[in-house]
């Protein structure tokens, strides 16, 4: 069916202000976008304006009192997909199990399985083949970067395969994900062996600072929904135990759509950069003293005695939005997939998240096979990597250490099960890093360009570690999953500078240099960090061996010196 569909792929123009891309048989409206390829008309006017008239726009825009949320209902540009479904089922569940099998709607309010296990979101993959890879790759890349409601944000031009059944005047959205990859060239080059496809990708450069964005945007638009229907039980608010990034996106988003927030933070063990977030944005603050197994632990027998929603990753929705950064990587390198991809590990839902969504493009045809995954840990909070090296014979929680890392500081991960599958289904690896592995990686990558934040610098400490082995060959393409961004930790970089972390060498520490005002000492400072005599005798050197060639002279070692010493 899919090949017949395919033959008749199309492109079809329907009106000024909108475009359906369509198979025979026609998509539902959902699908239905503004036309990314529009001609622009001059229009001739024989008439003349009042000189103060305002200019007339070419194109047929939306009337000036219309929003885009009110547009996007007006054109039907999101409504809910027919035809398109998705579902609870618990994780693990075999994909033929039927609707005989244990589901759930995504309108219920459900974090486990009748047997206490994780439950995950299963899309009616049917229903998807019936439009071949082609079709949706051109779908996907039509909505980049557009300010179309729900289309621009990275996570909703997915939205078919996200929560294809939501109204649009339901989603709350802050035009999250498309996220930069950003091109690795000094760092793959100078530190690393020579690696010239090395690439990362800033999801901390989103609208809280970290990829936890993509997956609270599908979280608070469902509670959304479900706030506007008539529950036994009204929601009064959503919850979340946080080690801090969790906590900045929920904060915003309820923020947004006007939903009470309640944070449960582990005190003095976030960073005043992630704490000052949910503060900021209303949400209702509990700093507890514990760590966030302790929180993670409280949070779920409040939400189970309160009409208050569960915001963790126990949550599957999130996961759901967290998978659209990995059919973003494959959108930017043009469809074409990558030999490996590095995700920094504390909760686990991330590894899994990204599994997913490379899986959900390789069973829809928009790729042919999959990336290798990493998981890296900080070995202060190591739990997978230690259930790795056993040979995932025995998984046995941990007491986190503390952790420069601290979003990723977790003993106890709930995503464990969804981790080790995504990681045996494709042949992945685990690999930690020191402290001061994890410090320098970051103070390194920073030093070629990047302003990385610690989690990052798990990462990249884990990447050097399987390039010195030679696991990861210099060109392989490599993406490296940026989390966070560095903003939100500069006070361990100030540490890590200032040369004041404990038992750490701070290798590429580059403190400011105290100079007098006084024009000498500054010169002489410059003069020795630029070494400024010595590049101009190699320059003078150069200069006199390249005209000693075109006058055809020999000079022996010694006239080259004495030549360079008089010339500079």
């Amino acid at each position: 069916m899919a090949a017949a569909a395919a033959a008749s792929y199309r492109h079809h123009s329907t009106s000024p202000a909108a475009r359906l891309i369509t198979l025979k048989p026609p998509p539902p409206k959902s699908l239905l976008l503004r036309n990314p390829t529009r001609r622009r008309h001059r229009r001739i006017c024989c008439s003349t304006a009042p000189a103060d008239a305002e200019p007339q726009s070419s194109t047929n825009r939306r009337p000036a009192d219309e929003n885009i949320r009110e547009e996007a209902a007006r054109l039907e540009l999101a409504a809910p997909a027919n035809g398109f479904s998705a579902w609870y089922v618990p994780f693990g569940a075999p994909a033929d199990d039927g609707p005989s099998g244990e589901r759930y709607s995504l309108d219920e309010i459900v974090y486990r399985s009748r047997s206490g296990g994780l439950l995950d979101v299963r899309h009616d993959m049917e229903a998807l083949k019936k439009f071949p890879g082609s079709y949706w790759r051109v779908l996907f890349d039509s909505r980049v970067g557009r300010t179309t409601w729900p289309y621009g944000s990275g996570v909703w031009s997915k939205k078919e395969w996200v929560l294809p059944e939501i109204d649009a005047d339901h989603i709350v959205s802050l035009f999250e994900g498309n996220s930069n990859l950003f091109w690795a060239e000094r760092l793959g080059r100078e530190h690393l062996g020579g690696m010239p496809d090395l690439w990362v990708k800033h999801c901390g450069i989103s609208h809280t600072g970290s990829f936890k964005d993509l997956g609270m945007t599908v979280l608070v638009s469902q509670v959304n929904r479900l706030r506007r229907q008539p529950l036994n039980r009204p929601i009064a608010g959503v919850g979340c135990a946080s080690t801090g990034d969790t906590s900045a996106a929920l904060s915003a988003y309820c923020a947004a759509a006007g939903i009470p927030a309640i944070v449960f933070l582990p005190a003095d063990r976030i960073s005043l950069a992630q704490l000052v977030q949910p503060i900021a944005n209303g949400a209702t603050v509990l700093s507890i003293d514990t760590d966030f197994d302790g929180c993670m632990r409280l949070i779920r027998e409040v939400t189970a005695e309160l009409p208050i929603y569960l915001a963790n990753s126990l949550n599957s929705l999130r996961l759901e939005g967290q998978k659209t950064a990995a059919i973003e990587i494959l959108q930017q390198f043009d469809w074409e997939v990558p030999d490996w991809v590095i995700v920094p590990g504390g909760n686990l839902g991330n590894i899994y998240a990204f599994y997913k969504g490379f899986d959900m493009c390789r069973e829809l045809g928009l790729v042919d096979r999959m990336p290798r995954l990493v998981c890296a840990q900080a070995a202060n909070a190591n739990p997978l990597y230690l259930h790795y090296k056993s040979g995932w014979t025995d998984f046995k929680p941990v007491t986190a250490a503390p952790t420069f890392a601290s979003a990723i500081q977790i003993g106890d991960p709930v995503s464990i099960d969804r981790a080790v599958f995504a990681l045996r289904a494709t042949d992945g690896i685990v690999e930690e890093a020191t402290e001061e592995e994890l410090m320098d990686a970051m103070s390194l990558a920073d030093h070629t360009g990047m302003f990385a934040c610690p989690h990052t610098g798990v990462a990249l400490a884990a990447l050097t570690k399987l390039r010195d082995r030679r696991v990861i060959k210099a060109n392989d393409r490599t993406v490296v999953v940026s989390t966070a961004h560095g903003l939100k930790f500069t006070q361990s970089k100030v540490d890590y500078h200032s040369k004041e972390i404990a038992n750490m060498a701070c290798r590429y520490a580059n403190p400011p240099i105290s100079v007098k005002a006084e024009f000498g000492a500054v010169m002489d400072v410059l003069k020795k960090k630029l070494d400024v005599k010595g590049k101009v005798r190699s320059s003078v050197a150069g200069l006199v061996e390249r005209g000693a060639r075109l006058l055809n002279v020999g000079l022996s070692g010694a006239e080259l010196f004495i030549l360079v010493a008089i010339c500079s």
